[in-house]
Order: C-alpha cells, then structure tokens, then sequence
C-alpha cells in the first residue's frame, strides 16, 4: 500500500488546494473572464457576469500534480509530454474565456488541429500503438498511420464534443467523473491499469470534484473553454492510454449524443451550405432540447442526463465481467 501513497497524497493535495482557489479566484482580475452568455443556448442569461474560466486553476492545479508525483515515482516523459499538451489546450481556452468576443469555429478549428497532431504523435511514440476491446479483452496493434489517424479523430472530437456538453451547471464535470472512473475499471479488468493511470484518474476526479462543488446549481463559477477544452484533451489521451480507445464510443456516448450531435450538425450545415441540415426538429446540444423544448429545470436535465451516463457505465462494466469471467 505505501507504493500508492505518493498518489493518495498528491491527490488529497490538489482536491484542498483546488478547492481554495475555487473559494478565493486569486487574481481572477488577470487570469480569467467573465461570461458573456451564448446566443442560442437555452437559459444562458443566468450566467451572464459569472467567472468563466477557472478551468485554469484546476487544470493547473491536475497538471502540476501529475508532473510532480510522476517524477518522484519515476518519471515517465511521455506523461510530462501529455500535460504540457493539456495544460495548452487549457491556455487556448483562457484566450478565449478572456477575450471580448468569441473566437470563431476556425480559429478555434486550427488550434484543435495543432493540438491533435502533436497529442497523436506522443500517444504512439511513448506508449505504444496497441489496444484492446474493453469488453472481450481481445486487442491487435493499428499501423502507425492508422494509429495516428484515428487518434487524431479521437482529439478533436473528445475536445469538442466535451466543449459543447459544457452548457450546464455541473454537466461536464460529472460526465468526465463518470468517464473516468469507467474508463478505469475498464482498464483494471483488463489489466492494462497502472500506477500513472491511477494517478492521473485520481488527480482529474480530486480537482474536479472540488470545481463541482461550486459549479452545481445555481453555479457560483464555470470551467469555460479553458476547462472544457483542457478536459476532453486528456480524455481522448486517458482512454489511448489505458489501450482502450474504443471505449470511448460506449463509455463517451452522453458526450457524443449531448455536444457531439451540436458539432456534428453544424459542421454538415456549414459544409453544404445548410442543403443538408441533420435532426432539423432537434435543438442541439440535447441539453437545450431538454429545456427548450420540454421545459425542464437546470437540474432536473443535468439529473436526467448524469442517470443515462451511469446506467450506460454500469450496464457496459457488467457486460465485461460476465464476458471476462465466461472467457
């Protein structure tokens, strides 16, 4: 047990320290904005004036300790790799939160590339092309070019598709304690579990737990793009590193329903010219149409959102014990 005491350490540490900065916002004046509110977003208004942004407290806060129980277990510096590439994403969003109008989809587009490109690169030259089916545990190896691709794909969408689910108080975090956590027992079923793993679990549920706790309805601080952005990075790198990117189609599934039907929509409108508009009686992202459209409370969608998540995690986790024990 003293070999996982570092992680239990570092991770109590960044819940209290990120749980400060969420109370104080030290030097919110410089390092973070204000929400502007979004145009089509259902009930956006109430934000309007909130701090927006804090994503970089608690980002910083997972990166840095990440890095530092990383080294003083024996560092891996593909890991350090990663979290610089988090913690960019992150500054990318702050850049955003900060400015006083949006970025456009094309800016933000390029950046996301940027990101994906060096992000795929790191994934297959520190850890490996190889992967596994969570549910069977039978795995293969992709090509290098493949194996680049896909984790490309896997980048943008985690990012976007997380950036766009960040519509309601608590939604997005809870949905990543919830993808973390099953992503996790995913791997320790599997076997492809290790002390960075945990560690970096541990670190992004602790930081995010104490943000939640402030984020809940009526939210006092939102995460913004600098949060949103950071998070679906890591997420999309968490599940390669794990060898379970699959799983991210099943365990992923409220992100990709909820923001990823958004992105999706409005990147077939753009690319046709709105001749082809997808789901055109469905208000995207599926928590607008939740309130827009059927008229429910901030919490009751976040609850109705958060149920489906667990029931999908509890339902695929099940499957891969039977199929494991039955193999």
């Amino acid at each position: 047990m003293t070999e996982y005491l570092p992680i239990l350490i570092g991770c109590s540490c960044a819940f209290i320290i990120t749980l400060l900065l969420m109370k104080f916002l030290p030097l919110s004046n410089v390092l973070i904005g204000h929400d502007r509110g979004r145009l089509y977003a259902e009930g956006s208004s109430v934000n309007i004036g909130k701090p927006t942004g804090v994503g970089f407290y608690f980002v910083i806060v997972f990166c840095l300790t990440v890095i530092i129980v990383n080294i003083l277990t024996g560092l891996r510096v593909g890991i350090l790799y990663v979290m610089i590439l988090t913690a960019a994403a992150m500054v990318t969003g702050v850049l955003d939160d900060r400015s006083k109008d949006a970025w456009n989809e094309y800016i933000k587009g390029a950046m996301d590339a940027v990101l994906a490109l060096f992000g795929s690169f790191i994934a297959v030259y520190f850890f490996g092309r190889d992967f596994i089916f969570g549910i069977t545990g039978t795995g293969s190896e992709f090509h290098v070019i493949l194996y680049i691709v896909l984790a490309f794909i896997l980048y943008i969408v985690s990012i976007n598709a997380v950036n766009a689910t960040d519509g309601i108080d608590g939604l997005s975090g809870t949905l990543t304690v919830l993808s973390v956590i099953t992503a996790g027992i995913t791997a320790y079923i599997n076997g492809t579990m290790d002390k960075n793993g945990l560690l970096m679990g541990c670190a992004l549920i602790a930081v995010l737990i104490a943000y939640l706790i402030f984020n809940f309805n009526p939210s006092k601080v939102l995460m913004g793009d600098a949060g949103s952005r950071a998070i679906g990075f890591f997420l999309a790198f968490y599940f390669m590193y794990l060898k379970v990117p699959f799983a991210f189609l099943i365990i992923g599934l409220p992100f990709l329903i909820d923001g990823g039907l958004s992105i999706l929509k409005i990147t077939i409108g753009r690319l046709t010219k709105r001749k082809i508009i997808i789901l055109p009686g469905i208000i995207t992202p599926i928590h607008d149409e939740l309130r827009k459209k059927h008229g429910m409370s901030v919490k009751k969608t976040w609850g109705t959102l958060v149920l489906t998540a667990l029931v999908i995690d509890i339902i695929y986790v099940v499957i891969c014990i039977i199929v494991h024990r039955a193999g």
